[in-house]
């Protein structure tokens, strides 16, 4: 039986005088083309909400169940920022600093800052805000599964756009990430605008073109 996201990191806050606490994580970090996702995601001190317990890290469910959630998330009036940065800014700074790009504007998209941010494995430099990594955040932390949540739907409907104007990658399936068939995509196409030419899998097919 796999264990849910608990609300244990955020009440602890809350006992120490935290008020507004935000879980963060990405999706897309290792994908070949597309954007980096980031969302942030404020619960209230008691998420009571009835979607609560169908809550778990993005990855482990499926893309009905992560849409049916997040649309309960929006409904349910809880705070969401979200920030997005494109492939070529990956390719000009790399993956790892345009995730923390991305997070930086999920942070910027609340008109009230939070107080303290959990985040998924990763810390964000240069900010007067308390915070804390928490490897495999998103399997442990509601907030930061929320987040997880949030992002990857973003993500997908972002891919799902670009798969309309870029049919012959296939994206609406492996949505960008590095799949056999999306690298025979490469190998018999090339790469797009959308594609993170840095990645060595795109670097290297890019060659053949």
């Amino acid at each position: 039986m796999i264990n849910r996201p608990n609300h244990d990191e955020e009440s602890a806050l809350y006992g120490e005088g935290y008020r507004r606490i935000a879980g963060f994580d990405e999706a897309g970090r290792g994908a070949l083309a597309g954007p980096v996702v980031a969302a942030a995601v404020i619960l209230p001190q008691k998420p009571d909400f009835p979607w609560i317990p169908m809550v778990r890290d993005s990855k482990l469910l499926s893309g009905k169940k992560r849409e049916s959630i997040f649309s309960l998330m929006r409904d349910s009036g809880i705070e969401i920022g979200i920030g997005i940065v494109p492939p070529q800014v990956i390719d000009s700074i790399n993956i790892l600093n345009a995730t923390k790009k991305a997070m930086i504007s999920a942070l910027n998209a609340f008109a009230q800052p939070p107080d303290y941010l959990l985040i998924d494995a990763l810390t964000l430099p240069g900010l007067r805000i308390r915070q804390k990594g928490i490897i495999k955040g998103d399997r442990t932390v509601l907030s930061i599964a929320c987040a997880s949540i949030a992002a990857k739907v973003t993500r997908d409907h972002i891919m799902l756009e670009l798969d309309v104007t870029y049919p012959q990658y296939g994206f609406c399936n492996h949505k960008g990430y590095g799949t056999a068939h999306h690298i025979d995509c490469l190998r018999r196409h090339g790469a797009c605008r959308h594609h993170r030419l840095t990645f060595a899998p795109v670097r290297e097919l890019s060659r053949l073109i």
